[in-house]
């Protein structure tokens, strides 16, 4: 099977709900997909991510009634449940300073770092834990209400509550996501996000802390003819776009 350009991923891609149980697909393909969907965009590079690829058929069966007894969800071939981990911020800030040690050299005085280093190192070590520590949700509107004065002032960063940087977590997931999808449809694989499940009991299925959230579920598997509902439908696009 011949890959398909970007275009034609994206042309291809559609939200099958009814797969063919005749056509298995390749776990490894699949997985293969996955580590193209971690080379995501992601903010501040913390990859706040994780993603739990079912291919266990009784896990599957146990998924199906969670995610509403979808089509999408009855019949895959496969599932992969994306999953926020903001709790993970420390860790992978820690990752990050890591890798620069491998980069930059590891206990260089500040007076022999170069600009780049001193700056980066300065954003993983004290901006990021500034950023993301919060104590019941305190600390977070008294960052807001600081940084609502400075803002008076100049241009600054404003996301700064929990509930802002839960969708800041979110939406680098939502973007791996997607990159998954079009490598699956590159393959000529299909997929469906479901936002529609209970989140409160996949997280249980799949032992998740509680520090972890749903993203989103994507079922995987080999459309039937009948698995894409209908042509597909787009506001005109003059509508969406604006030039400035």
């Amino acid at each position: 099977m011949t890959e398909k350009t970007v275009s034609e991923a994206v042309s291809y891609r559609r939200s099958v709900r009814v797969y063919d149980p005749e056509k298995p697909i390749d776990t490894a393909i699949v997985k293969k997909c996955l580590e193209q969907a971690s080379l995501a965009p992601t903010s501040s590079n913390l990859q706040l991510w994780e993603f739990y690829h079912i291919t266990n058929k009784e896990t599957i069966e146990k998924m199906a009634p969670l995610c509403f007894n979808q089509n999408a969800a009855k019949t895959a071939q496969q599932l992969v449940v994306f999953v926020t981990r903001k709790d993970l911020w420390r860790q992978r800030a820690k990752a990050n300073l890591a890798f620069m040690d491998k980069v930059f050299g590891k206990n260089n005085p500040k007076s022999e770092q170069r600009s780049r280093e001193k700056v980066a190192r300065n954003y993983y070590g004290k901006l990021i834990p500034f950023t993301y520590f919060d104590f019941f949700g305190i600390f977070g509107w008294l960052k807001y209400l600081l940084f609502l004065v400075v803002g008076l002032f100049r241009p600054i960063y404003r996301q700064v509550r929990t509930s802002d940087m839960r969708i800041v977590a979110h939406k680098s997931c939502g973007l791996a996501a997607q990159t998954f999808m079009l490598s699956v449809a590159a393959e000529g694989y299909d997929t469906c996000p479901m936002e529609g499940s209970d989140t409160w009991r996949v997280k249980r299925l799949l032992g998740l802390p509680y520090g972890a959230e749903i993203n989103m579920v994507v079922s995987c598997g080999i459309r039937k003819p009948e698995g894409v509902y209908g042509e597909r439908f787009r506001i005109p696009f003059e509508e969406v776009y604006r030039e400035v």
